[in-house]
């Protein structure tokens, strides 16, 4: 109970600072006019600068880098307070404000080679490139149960490693109440929020040569889901947290770890809605006028390779001839570039593609038997958070068998 009372007092102690904050609000009414903004689009997080932190209050914003679980739940509860205070109506019961953070984090912004067991507990800022996106599942965060016996309602809780208040409790749905009373799960009164996972790569131009590029995975909630999408450069902030390893049988001290993230910011928005100056333009009317603009396009592709020109061509119409269509009567075309080099070891095939990774903005490495074993038959493969098998069915560009039991697939039909 003295533990309990001690850890309350310094939430509250923690929430007051929060509330001097957006109250004195250093950048001269920036957070309480974001607040109204974020009350007026109904939106649920609201983006703190870590630099205004530091101009408020320096101690402040190093505690919240250095143990991030004692002040997110705080910092929530102040801001909550803020916007209900603005409008009492903005939030219905049980919603909360969330919070994120953005700005300089020093030395606590890395790379996924650098996130160490010394960064653990700690908020991290980490960039590089998306690679896999799960599906967006519902996470149940308090269930209600009734009570056909004495016609009572009864509603329980539910935290995982995600939250940062409590111990995690259980997953299972209660099924008999304290005196053994059968008790039915009232589906449609339960509350969700939404669960996505994604893997963070690092991004290829800084990886160390020579090496496989590190990966981190990274959990999303609310309303940072599909925020991004595979092939994206982001930036996300988050806790660094360890979780137990599942060990069958075996007592294993080694422990799984995931960035828990409250902002995600795109690097890449020319990406996906370029930004051209007129300078651009004028070099790109200067090209397009050229006799032997293919050649020069050819030869541009990874000019420190010699020679290869016919390759370096097909890899440049590959590059530029991906366009999706969708015709007038519902025909989906699909844009995805498939392509199979073969030549004898090191005539620089893997560098003729890593050359396309630092010039394509959405292009992501693979490597390995996933990802040139499964291109010639239909394979079978699992899905690792629900472990179930899925059968995917790969489409050839080209294909051959490789023995009698291995048959290609080419657009649906047998070769």
């Amino acid at each position: 109970a003295a533990a309990m009372d001690v850890n309350e007092e310094a939430m509250a102690a923690n929430k007051r600072a929060f509330l001097d904050f957006l109250d004195q609000d250093v950048g001269k009414g920036v957070y309480m006019q974001a607040v109204r903004d974020m009350v007026q689009s109904k939106r649920h997080r609201l983006t703190i600068g870590m630099d205004d932190l530091r101009n408020h209050n320096l101690d402040l914003a190093r505690r919240v880098i250095r143990s991030p679980g004692e002040f997110m739940q705080p910092a929530s509860d102040a801001v909550t307070e803020v916007a209900r205070n603005l409008d009492p109506k903005f939030l219905k019961e049980g919603e909360r404000v969330l919070v994120g953070f953005t700005g300089p984090f020093g030395f606590h912004r890395v790379t996924p080679r650098d996130l160490m067991s010394s960064f653990i507990g700690t908020m991290v800022c980490v960039e590089g490139i998306v690679t896999k996106c799960s599906l967006v599942r519902p996470k149940v965060v308090k269930s209600v149960h009734y009570c056909p016996a004495t016609a009572a309602f009864m509603s329980r809780e539910y935290r995982d490693i995600t939250s940062f208040v409590g111990l995690p409790t259980g997953s299972v749905y209660p099924t008999r109440d304290e005196n053994g009373n059968l008790l039915v799960t009232e589906y449609g009164m339960c509350q969700y929020k939404d669960h996505q996972t994604l893997s963070m790569q690092e991004v290829p131009e800084n990886a160390a040569p020579g090496q496989l590029p590190r990966t981190v995975d990274v959990i999303v909630e609310d309303d940072l889901v599909d925020c991004c999408k595979p092939g994206d450069r982001v930036s996300i902030v988050g806790l660094y947290k360890a979780l137990p390893g599942k060990s069958k049988g075996s007592v294993s001290g080694v422990f799984r770890t995931v960035l828990i993230a409250n902002n995600v910011s795109l690097l890449n928005k020319e990406a996906n809605a370029p930004v051209y100056t007129r300078e651009d333009l004028k070099r790109m009317k200067e090209i397009s006028r050229r006799n032997d603009t293919f050649d020069l396009l050819g030869n541009s592709l990874a000019p420190s390779i010699y020679g290869h020109i016919w390759i370096k061509k097909a890899v440049v119409l590959l590059m530029l001839g991906g366009v999706e269509k969708n015709l007038k009567n519902g025909t989906h075309l699909r844009g995805d570039i498939n392509m199979m080099m073969v030549g004898d070891p090191s005539v620089a095939k893997s560098q003729l593609l890593r050359a396309v990774m630092n010039i394509a903005p959405l292009a992501i490495s693979t490597t390995g038997r996933g990802s040139s074993g499964v291109g010639l038959t239909a394979a079978v493969t699992s899905d690792q958070e629900t472990g179930k098998l899925l059968k995917v069915v790969h489409t050839l560009m080209f294909g051959f068998c490789t023995s009698s039991n291995q048959m290609p697939v080419s657009r649906g039909k047998k070769a």
